[in-house]
């Protein structure tokens, strides 16, 4: 009620001043072209607004994406954590989030990772002296990250020798996890913190 009155009381003061500013001589043709012009701003607002409406009950109705899944988006890479009326938001492992028009989901190209295979890559580089046995370091390398329990057996981790720096080799170890939902940075911290002490115990640099 109170919204009500507040609304007719202000129709009533805005009629009002038409009346007075008419009486005074005051040309109201600028006037309205000024209000066209915001009542077509205002419809291509709502028709923007309309958009993400229709949009996110096209996404509920067809599901071709859901809460929990796995999407890439414009280069954004992270999981539905929920979908509303005009936005979906999508939160990446890292603990980034980005919320979503669902108008851009309907009309730009969307992978949804969880329908193709959940499995996710995870990379970390490693740099090892010149004198290092790469054969030692590329095993011990693939061993530590075989050890977390998240880590997947197929495909197994795989280290690969990248690059030659100026201070010395660059190996490049990947994994993979089937429940990047639950992030992957404390993991792959948890196979750096291995990977250090176990080229430690071994005295490679």
């Amino acid at each position: 009620q109170r919204v009500a009155s507040k609304l007719v009381r202000a129709i009533v003061l805005f009629i009002g001043l038409l009346v007075a500013m008419n009486a005074v001589g005051i040309d109201l043709t600028a006037l309205s072209v000024l209000g066209g012009a915001i009542g077509v701003g205002i419809g291509l607002g709502l028709q923007k607004l309309a958009a993400n409406y229709v949009s996110g009950f096209v996404i509920l109705a067809e599901r071709a994406v859901r809460i929990g899944d796995n999407v890439r988006v414009d280069g954004f890479e992270g999981r539905i954590t929920d979908i509303t009326g005009r936005y979906t938001r999508i939160r990446a492992g890292s603990g980034r989030e980005a919320i979503v028009p669902n108008d851009t989901l309907v009309t730009s190209r969307v992978e949804n990772l969880t329908q193709s295979d959940r499995r996710t890559a995870v990379t970390t580089s490693v740099p090892v002296g010149y004198d290092s046995d790469v054969d030692l370091v590329k095993r011990l390398l693939e061993q530590c990250a075989a050890a977390q329990p998240r880590v997947l057996t197929v495909p197994p981790p795989a280290a690969t020798l990248d690059d030659f720096g100026a201070d010395g080799i660059r190996f490049t170890l990947t994994f993979y996890i089937s429940d990047p939902e639950n992030g992957w940075g404390g993991l792959r911290s948890a196979v750096n913190f291995a990977i250090l002490q176990t080229l430690r115990e071994h005295r490679i640099d």
